[in-house]
């Protein structure tokens, strides 16, 4: 597993290196997890319906090829992409999932926070209140796009869509659940991120 850091990056670019990686790696390229964040953008995806685009005002929207619906990525939220050869670790595309969500769950756990996964609806809640979403492409056995978690950002973007399709529906921030009393090192957590989906996606997880 390789990891590349790449900051602040914007989406469209980031969007076609993904596509190249993956329609070139072959059955000895190794997996990886490239984390980031981008400047204000919702993405939807191939299920997306225009109706959850409640208002974007000067915010690009972009049709993109993951599953799912429209979501929000901005700065102040970690952005993991996986890079995996689903085909090489004998895996489907639901365990996939649900160990990412896993990954996301136990990092929180370590700060306290309790968190789970919801199957009719994909990504990792607290209280009812959305705090990761989970979008993904396989093509060929080997997935891109991924995760994005909310760690300390500012959340009205997400007024203006329906997040992942689903009207009312509250969406929440690592800081916001820690509160004002805590200190949250955005870099360190992104880090963090990285060894949970590690451990997470490794063979004998």
């Amino acid at each position: 597993m390789q990891f590349q850091r790449l900051g602040m990056v914007e989406f469209v670019p980031t969007l076609e290196s993904m596509k190249a990686f993956t329609a070139t790696r072959t059955s000895e390229t190794d997996d990886e997890i490239w984390l980031l964040q981008h400047p204000p953008v919702y993405t939807q995806g191939l299920s997306g319906k225009a109706e959850h685009v409640l208002d974007a005002g000067d915010i690009p929207i972009i049709n993109i090829d993951r599953g799912g619906q429209v979501t929000y990525h901005g700065p102040g939220q970690w952005v993991a992409y996986i890079l995996y050869d689903l085909r090489r670790a004998g895996m489907n595309v639901r365990e996939l999932v649900e160990r990412l969500e896993m990954a996301v769950i136990n990092l929180l756990a370590d700060h306290g926070i309790a968190a789970r996964g919801d199957p009719a609806a994909r990504g990792v809640y607290v209280q009812g209140r959305k705090i990761a979403a989970l979008g993904l492409k396989v093509s060929r056995g080997r997935s891109y796009h991924g995760l994005s978690l909310n760690v300390d950002m500012d959340l009205t973007p997400f007024s203006g869509i329906n997040p992942c399709g689903y009207e009312g529906l509250e969406v929440t921030s690592v800081a916001r659940e820690l509160g004002v009393n805590q200190v949250l090192d955005t870099f360190d957590l992104g880090e963090q991120l990285l060894v949970h989906l590690e451990q997470a996606l490794s063979p004998k997880a």
